[in-house]
């Protein structure tokens, strides 16, 4: 039986996929240098380096203290956050509805905060007294003027850094400390150089309303990712509350109003005035409206399948043209299955969610076990579900061949 074999074998979480994940922690650093509060910091910050009497040398030594000092700051955040919550607090994290709800509510507030409704600031009493050891001057002086930079550019970055943070939330200890270190990375690069090469300041463009533009896309951005986590508690816990068509229904909305906002349409409080569209927003609202398209049929049962792993399972779909295609060869079942009243497999499939059910029935018709281990908040099992299992020759094998058995771990 199962539970007498001796499972072994390499971690899911595999060394390409890991790459691609600190490459992905880098470039949200990199994003953290277009937002308004850290992009004017560059040439406040470096003019600290810029003194009469101090040599090239020096300057150079005090740039990449300052440069490690941002990322020692972001790293050690990283690094607490990893070991207080340790592997089974960051699995409970990606699982449980108490942090997926929490985390579903401050990127809310962080979108809105982009969107300019309200600003985050850091304690002004913090900023202040980390400014006045920037002041002091000499190892610690440079400590301080980077945990200045930090705190200042706190309502723009935490926004990013959040994300980096929430998305590492896959019970291992060491990757949200890389993480955080390729994103620290990322963002105390330019800093560094420029404190290096203090004459490259002034070929900077002049911060303005392309800046709040960059902030106002993020915000749309974090409306739509939101609903990932609050869809991840509302299936493990059978609310109902958020279905796939609805889903699409509010990515349809919010994406549609970032295409006029590339346009000029749609225009915020902080916003200048677009009185004629650059080429980059052209093709920015193009690729936007693009994707809106892509969406429309999924709103009357089209698969999605390169957002698989992104929204709600299709049979949480209230007006599904496609599931009539899903009722021939549906394989027979021995007994009515435990737990159907709430747990469902995917195109039509018929199958069990208890493994001593499903190993009986499978014994009775003399058939392999097809054993499905899944999850609701697991993103590659939707994945997997809608690009692999929908291939018409595995499905029809899945109905016919096997009894399958779904075993949510």
């Amino acid at each position: 039986t199962l539970d007498k074999l001796i499972l072994e074998g390499e971690s899911g979480f595999g060394e390409e996929s890991f790459l691609g994940y600190l490459i992905f922690a880098f470039v949200l650093g990199l994003t953290s240098l277009l937002t308004p509060c850290v992009f004017p910091m560059i040439p406040m910050t470096v003019t600290f380096f810029l003194k009469d009497n101090q040599s090239k040398a020096r300057g150079i030594r005090n740039a990449i203290i300052f440069g490690f000092s941002i990322i020692t700051i972001y790293t050690l955040a990283g690094t607490i956050f990893a070991l207080v919550l340790g592997a089974e607090g960051l699995n409970a994290l990606a699982t449980h509805w108490a942090p997926n709800l929490f985390v579903f509510a401050i990127f809310i507030v962080f979108a809105l905060s982009f969107l300019g409704l309200f600003e985050i600031n850091a304690p002004y009493k913090l900023v202040n007294k980390a400014d006045q050891q920037a002041e002091k001057g000499g190892l610690v002086g440079i400590f301080f003027m980077a945990a200045t930079l930090v705190l200042v550019s706190f309502s723009c970055t935490i926004p990013i850094v959040g994300n980096v943070i929430v998305l590492a939330a896959g019970g291992q200890i060491i990757k949200p400390v890389l993480a955080m270190l390729f994103y620290s990375l990322a963002f105390a690069i330019p800093f560094t150089l420029f404190a290096i090469f203090p004459e490259w300041i002034k070929s900077l463009p002049k911060s303005g309303g392309w800046l709040n533009s960059v902030k106002v896309t993020l915000g749309f951005l974090e409306l739509a990712l939101c609903l990932k986590f609050f869809s991840i508690a509302d299936q493990a816990y059978h609310w109902g509350l958020l279905d796939r068509d609805v889903n699409i229904a509010i990515w349809i909305v919010i994406f549609t109003l970032l295409g006029l906002y590339f346009l000029g349409k749609l225009r915020l409080s902080h916003d200048s005035v677009v009185e004629k569209v650059s080429v980059p927003r052209l093709l920015l609202a193009t690729l936007v409206f693009s994707f809106v398209t892509y969406l429309v049929p999924g709103l009357f049962g089209a698969p999605l399948k390169a957002l698989a792993g992104y929204l709600p399972p299709l049979y949480t779909h209230d007006f599904n043209l496609a599931s009539s295609n899903n009722e021939d060869n549906i394989n027979t079942l021995c007994e009515e299955p435990k737990y159907a009243d709430f747990l469902h497999l995917p195109h039509g499939l018929q199958g069990y969610f208890d493994y001593k059910q499903a190993l009986a029935c499978a014994r009775s018709q003399k058939k392999p076990l097809f054993i499905d281990f899944t999850g609701h908040g697991c993103t590659n099992c939707r994945e997997m579900e809608a690009v692999v299992w929908s291939d018409p020759q595995v499905l029809t094998r899945l109905k016919n061949d096997f009894v399958v058995v779904a075993l949510y771990v």
